[in-house]
């Protein structure tokens, strides 16, 4: 039995459907109910604020697929670190033998927002239950229409980008390798760097959705970000990940996706597409 959490999300509900056409025994955790019966499937009530109802959720599960929201503009440590923490702990206790986390690209000790969060998570995750995956992201092609932080705010691509490209993967393909490693034959346990089949610049991205693209210096991009009341330390973190793109250090194509799915990822123009 497979649990989905995250399960009406961008991931989550594209897993959903993967697992249903299949024939996979799954339950999605929501914390809606009426969001859960649109799902259609098996489901129960719960959130991950809420420990006993994880537990519960966990009966019988024996894999699980570990997703929830980002960091927030909060001070202090970030929520989803206790939230994931405390679900992998009652995994283990639940008997589970596999959690796939969906993680970030390459998160580091010295990573800054929910980069650092995930490698926090990534190393309880890793020395608590016997088997694991990690699917690691660069950015979400979603983002462009769901994000925050200028990603395509105004009718435009906003912010500090320069030319640096990045390999935009589409939440579907995500859902794909997760779907694989969850009702696929035992794997080791490794960390998998998913990307899309190209690396574009913000120009370009902006170009394909029909908007102007406009690159913003660092300090055009902070007043932006606190003129929408964030806090300062938080749009030094995003200013941090706007760097961190524009540095090319999500530009390399991996191929990840069709390794663990047998079939080539989503294009952006394929991804457009597909929404459309």
């Amino acid at each position: 039995m497979i649990l989905v959490t995250g399960s009406t999300g961008s991931i989550g509900r594209h897993l959903v459907r993967m697992l249903a056409d299949e024939g996979a025994p799954f339950r999605a955790l929501v914390r809606d109910e009426e969001r859960g019966r649109r799902l259609g499937c098996d489901f129960v009530v719960g959130d991950f604020d809420d420990p006993d109802s994880v537990a519960r959720a966990l009966e019988g599960v024996d894999r699980l697929l570990l997703n929830s929201g980002g960091a927030l503009p909060v001070a202090g440590p970030q929520p989803m670190v206790r939230q994931q923490v405390d679900a992998v702990d009652a995994a283990r206790r639940a008997g589970v033998a596999r959690v796939v986390k969906v993680s970030a690209w390459r998160p580091l000790p010295g990573s800054k927002l929910s980069v650092r969060a995930h490698w926090e998570i990534e190393q309880h995750l890793t020395a608590s239950v016997p088997g694991w995956s990690l699917l690691r992201p660069t950015g979400f092609m979603q983002n462009f229409f769901t994000g925050e932080g200028g990603f395509a705010t105004g009718g435009a691509v906003s912010g500090p980008y320069g030319g640096g490209r990045v390999a935009y993967v589409d939440a579907y393909d995500v859902a794909a390798c997760a779907a694989a490693l969850l009702t696929g034959p035992a794997v080791g346990n490794a960390a998998y760097d998913l990307t899309g089949p190209e690396a574009l610049t913000h120009e370009e991205i902006a170009a394909k959705l029909g908007v102007p693209f406009h690159d913003q210096t660092p300090r055009e991009a902070g007043a932006a970000l606190r003129s929408q009341g964030l806090p300062d330390w938080f749009v030094d973190d995003l200013l941090w990940l706007y760097a961190d793109m524009g540095s090319g250090t999500m530009s390399e194509v991996t191929t990840v996706v069709r390794d663990l799915t047998g079939r080539d990822p989503r294009s952006f123009d394929e991804f457009l597409a597909a929404r459309a």
